[in-house]
């Protein structure tokens, strides 16, 4: 697992643990809730720092809860190792490196009482006696600290022991287990630089809510509301997890109307604290304050957040100082990093930026006077810098009208990408929620500030909703890709300044060692088409359950093909048949190759000729292809299915070649495997028939196919066979005759007895070839019979030639 998926994985733990949390401590599981000093209500709290193991206990013995014992025994936890529980009971695995703690005691373990085994249990620090076995969403691979291994009498606790949660057990897990399946993520990485200053998806999401209550403030939309009516509602989220499945969803989405309503409805989807909500609009509203006639939106925000939000406005100074680091690292990715509009004499204000960003952060460590007039001068100087970089003219903007804060367009599409997210449902992440119309809407009035437009809204758009379909498997996502796919207009149908700004919308990535140039189509849909190519070359593993699915990837694979052939220039005569020629290949190579495997596995048990049984996989292969992918495929490529019988002629011919060179005689595994190999070889001819047509199919035998020549073959070979029993026939009737004493004028002999093992030999030797099933001509037929009649005539001679004698005798 790269780095990027372990980062992700550990964030998305992070937010199921917060929704756990949020969840107990704000229902009624816990009678009482004591704070810790400082902290007023749970606004005040930081969740990520709260014992789950301990809040859990809590909840389930009954007993109020310390958030500060609960904070504590977090901080506590970390000095003690993980350990895996997997495997036996009586093992366990750490995963720290032994290595580094010294040698092994010297002394033996004293000895396990037989009767009553003691538990081995990790010291745990919480004062309870009894050891009480918890599982953390935030590792649930490993054992806590507190669990007993050999006790029987143990159980784990799990959601199912918490009261009043029977009714959302099944959509929990839904949305948990929908989180978990993200074995293709590593493929649809956005080929987008990292961020320097190590900005995570947290940072992204709570700046990208920022941006959009600042877009909402130009619209008039800003209102700060009432702490008290905020602290009586409950979080969209929470009622969701408490709501029956017999209850209405929509006596629970009800919201106030209009945009603050909606707001609302963002702030839950961004899972954004209302702590953070109220200082965020108030900033904004007092960033505004003075600046008559301009825009909200023209506002550099992360600055004037800094410059409006206090410490004080903070319970936590951990809190406080992680929300301005962010507020720096995002003026400097924004600012200096990866900038498209070149910094001219400005450049040597850049080493004065940063200096500013580490003047700002030391102030912390200050006494509080010196503290805030270092902060309150640096501010000063920031704000001149910055603004001065961020109105640098672009896109043939005029200076002061449009705030270019992030011009370098990874920061403002990793942002815009995060408020795309928010269109999923929480409890259903593979559905939309139903205020989907609604949300882009409202993030339309963000594109002045991102430099977002129809394009790359629709682009960005389509990755975030096929990522989605990845994660959750909802094909209904994958048709919304394929509409946004096609609202992407090609070269030709865009405007020059279009062209223009998409031509500057480049990155360079570390790609494989080297770095790369990828343009934005390149970013965003290089990733889409990876992914569908790599299901596509394998479309008999990945759509064998039906053809549905794989013509909505397919359409999205021709759809990204050709957006991105235009981005490398290549006018090709065909793309999609060509396309459509590397899935058939790869596919169905991959597909034979299982199945030879398969076959030949099975062969070395039940002793059977392996090219026969090939031959009678091979077109059961053939007919699954023609019947469920070939209607999809040759949607795009007329004669898909005579690409892929023809294939499968050639792969199954490079396996029974040698066999054919190496056939001598009619041996068993012969009479076996010609008549399969020419069923084949006639079933795959006449499915490209069915294409082609009969003078079609002339054609394509003379280009693509070379024939197996089973029957020539076959008939040198029962050619071979007639002309050896026929020199047998001829030694059996010549010995016949010769032993025969027949009496011709004996009254009671009619016939002579040789004449009826003549019979006898010919009539096996008939049978014999009547039985073979080979593929033969009539030559070998005639051979045969011409044969036969010559030994009927040589006995003929040899038994008449002393009735001859005979006669002359009499007429002596």
């Amino acid at each position: 697992m790269d780095e990027e998926n372990v980062v992700e994985l550990l964030q998305r733990y992070r937010r199921d643990r917060q929704v756990l949390l949020n969840y107990i401590l704000s229902g009624n599981l816990i009678k009482k809730v004591v704070m810790p000093p400082g902290a007023i209500s749970l606004d005040d709290v930081d969740i990520d720092q709260v014992s789950v193991d301990y809040v859990l206990n809590c909840a389930k013995k009954g007993e109020p809860l310390d958030l500060g014992d609960a904070i504590r025994l977090f901080h506590d936890s970390l000095d003690y190792p993980y350990v895996n529980n997997t495997g036996a009971v009586e093992e366990f695995y750490l995963l720290t490196k032994p290595e580094y703690s010294g040698p092994a005691p010297t002394r033996e373990p004293p000895p396990v009482p037989a009767t009553t085994p003691s538990p081995v249990v990790i010291p745990p620090p919480v004062v309870e006696s009894a050891p009480v076995t918890v599982s953390s969403p935030v590792a649930t691979t490993n054992l806590t600290k507190s669990q007993s291994f050999d006790s029987p009498s143990e159980k784990e606790l799990t959601l199912d022991d918490i009261e009043d949660f029977e009714d959302d057990e099944d959509e929990f897990d839904s949305r948990r287990a929908s989180r978990r399946h993200q074995t293709d993520a590593s493929d649809l990485s956005l080929r987008l630089p990292l961020f320097e200053t190590g900005i995570t998806d947290d940072d992204l999401r709570e700046t990208a809510y920022e941006i959009l209550v600042a877009a909402a403030g130009a619209s008039g939309g800003l209102i700060v509301p009432q702490k008290e009516k905020k602290k009586e509602k409950r979080h969209r989220l929470m009622r969701k997890l408490g709501r029956s499945k017999s209850e209405s969803v929509d006596a629970h989405t009800q919201r106030q109307p209009g945009l603050v309503g909606l707001l609302e409805t963002m702030r839950a989807q961004l899972e954004i604290t209302e702590s953070m909500d109220i200082r965020t609009r108030q900033g904004l509203l007092n960033a505004m304050a003075g600046k008559v006639g301009k825009r909200m939106d023209n506002l550099l925000i992360p600055l004037e957040l800094l410059c409006c939000i206090s410490r004080a406005e903070f319970s936590d100074m951990k809190a406080y100082l992680r929300w301005q680091k962010r507020q720096l690292n995002m003026l400097e990715e924004g600012l200096i990093n990866h900038p498209v509009v070149g910094f001219g004499e400005l450049g040597r204000k850049v080493n004065e930026l940063r200096n500013l960003f580490r003047k700002i952060e030391e102030s912390e460590s200050l006494p509080p006077s010196a503290a805030e007039v270092q902060r309150t001068e640096c501010l000063r100087s920031l704000r001149e810098v910055a603004t001065s970089l961020s109105e640098r003219p672009a896109r043939g903007d005029l200076t002061g009208e449009v705030c270019h804060w992030a011009d370098g367009y990874h920061l403002n599409v990793a942002l815009y990408e995060k408020m795309l997210g928010s269109v999923f449902d929480i409890l259903d992440e593979g559905k939309l929620t139903e205020e989907v119309e609604e949300i882009l809407e409202l993030l339309k009035s963000t594109w002045r500030i991102l430099g977002i437009t129809e394009t790359v809204h629709d682009t960005c758009y389509a990755w975030v909703l096929f990522r989605q379909f990845v994660f959750t498997g909802e094909q209904g996502l994958l048709k919304v890709v394929i509409d946004h796919l096609r609202k992407i207009p090609l070269k030709e149908q865009r405007g020059p300044q279009e062209r223009l700004h998409l031509k500057s919308l480049r990155s360079s990535v570390d790609a494989e060692g080297s770095y790369q140039d990828f343009t934005f189509f390149q970013s965003f849909l290089s990733p889409i088409q990876k992914w569908v190519d790599k299901k596509l070359n394998d479309y008999h593993l990945h759509f064998s359950e039906g053809p549905s699915l794989m013509a909505d990837v397919v359409t999205v694979a021709m759809l990204t093909r050709r957006i991105l052939g235009e981005e490398n220039d290549k006018a090709l005569e065909s793309p999609d048949r060509d396309q459509i020629d590397r899935y058939i290949t790869s596919s169905v190579k991959s597909a034979f190759l299982k199945m030879a495997h398969s076959v030949e596995f099975k062969a070395d048990t039940t002793h059977e000729p392996v090219l026969a049984s090939l031959a009678e996989e091979t077109k059961k292969l053939l007919k699954k292809d023609t019947t469920i992918f070939m209607p999809v495929l040759s949607k795009w490529h007329p004669q898909a299915a005579v690409v892929s019988a023809s294939l499968i002629h050639k792969l199954y011919g490079n396996k029974l070649r040698p066999f054919l060179d190496h056939a001598e005689h009619l041996t068993e595994d012969v009479v076996s495997v010609f008549p399969a190999a020419d069923a084949l070889e006639q079933y795959i001819m006449s499915v490209m028939a069915s294409v082609a047509g009969e003078d079609g199919l002339d054609s394509i035998c003379r280009q693509k196919i070379a024939p197996y020549q089973i029957e020539s073959k076959s008939g040198t070979l029962v050619l071979r066979w007639v002309n050896g029993q026929l020199e047998r026939i001829e030694t059996w009737v010549k010995r016949a005759a010769d032993q025969e004493v027949w009496d011709p004028i004996s009254p009671q002999q009619r016939h002579g007895s040789s004449i009826v093992e003549v019979y006898r030999i010919i009539e096996e030797t008939t049978d014999q070839f009547f039985a073979f099933k080979v593929p033969m001509r009539d030559g070998e037929l005639n051979s045969l019979c011409r044969g036969l009649d010559k030994a009927f005539q040589v006995y003929t001679q040899l038994v008449t030639a002393p009735l001859a004698n005979l006669t002359q005798n009499k007429e002596h």
